[in-house]
């Protein structure tokens, strides 16, 4: 009775553990974020921010979900549960300060909707080079994280792109596309290589994947063009820039954003 009483703790552990997403799943091709099931396990230097762009989900739900305020602090070998729980409400807070530990997991398609085309406000054309030029959407001032070439766009059918991928040498500098707050800087994202995550808003979240070096640290204010990281191969099979912007968790297409060239 004894043994079977100290075993049963262990039991429940094994249990819970299993319910857990593995890292596996991101080799299955049919992995495609947002996630509604399973559980997860935070790994030391994942932050609620990284978790929730793994699955797809919107960083206030999923804390919400799991009883985390802000400014969503998660400790490593906590277990959060990644079904629809959560809600989400509008606040002043931003989110702005980084929440150590969280990673990735599972697949469930989310059917496609049409969202409206944001508001865009082009400043005057002026004689500062292309690498310069903003455009204000949703509030934001954004602009080119690289001045390299596009050699591919967002897309959501066929070979799914989250957001654009630019070509450029190893070393180029990365810009800040807009000013906020680092939420997340590290490699343990697959398929992202040395990432960095900066949140903008309630709202809004960009994200710099493939870098060689991350020349900021989480909860580092950074500024509109403010250099953040050099371009590189990470987790790439070439040099370069891949850039996302999420809105409420959802990948949205950068070319809207950002000003034309």
């Amino acid at each position: 009775m004894f043994r079977l009483s100290r075993a049963l703790p262990l039991l429940a552990s094994l249990i819970l553990l299993s319910a857990c997403n593995t890292s596996a799943i991101y080799q299955d091709n049919s992995y495609n974020p947002p996630v509604y099931w399973g559980q997860h396990l935070v790994k030391r230097g994942e932050t609620l921010y990284s978790i929730a762009w793994r699955y797809g989900r919107d960083y206030r739900e999923l804390g919400n979900a799991n009883g985390i305020a802000p400014p969503y602090h998660i400790r490593e070998g906590q277990v959060l549960r990644l079904d629809r729980r959560g809600t989400v409400t509008s606040s002043p807070q931003t989110g702005s300060v980084a929440s150590r530990r969280g990673t990735a997991g599972s697949s469930a398609t989310r059917p496609a909707t049409t969202r409206p085309t944001p508001p865009v406000t082009r400043p005057p054309q002026t004689n500062s080079s292309r690498g310069n030029q903003t455009q204000v959407v949703s509030n934001i001032e954004w602009r080119w994280p690289h001045s390299g070439t596009v050699i591919a766009g967002f897309s959501t059918a066929g070979k799914v792109n989250k957001g654009l991928d630019i070509a450029g040498n190893t070393g180029d500098q990365i810009r800040a596309a807009a000013s906020g707050n680092v939420v997340y800087a590290g490699s343990g994202l697959l398929g992202y290589g040395n990432l960095i995550i900066v949140n903008h808003n309630e709202h809004y979240l960009s994200a710099y994947a493939h870098n060689r070096n991350i020349l900021v640290q989480e909860g580092q204010n950074v500024q509109a063009g403010q250099v953040i990281a050099e371009l590189g191969s990470s987790g790439a099979d070439r040099p370069k820039l891949h850039f996302e912007i999420r809105k409420d968790g959802n990948p949205v297409d950068p070319a809207r954003y950002l000003p034309p060239r």
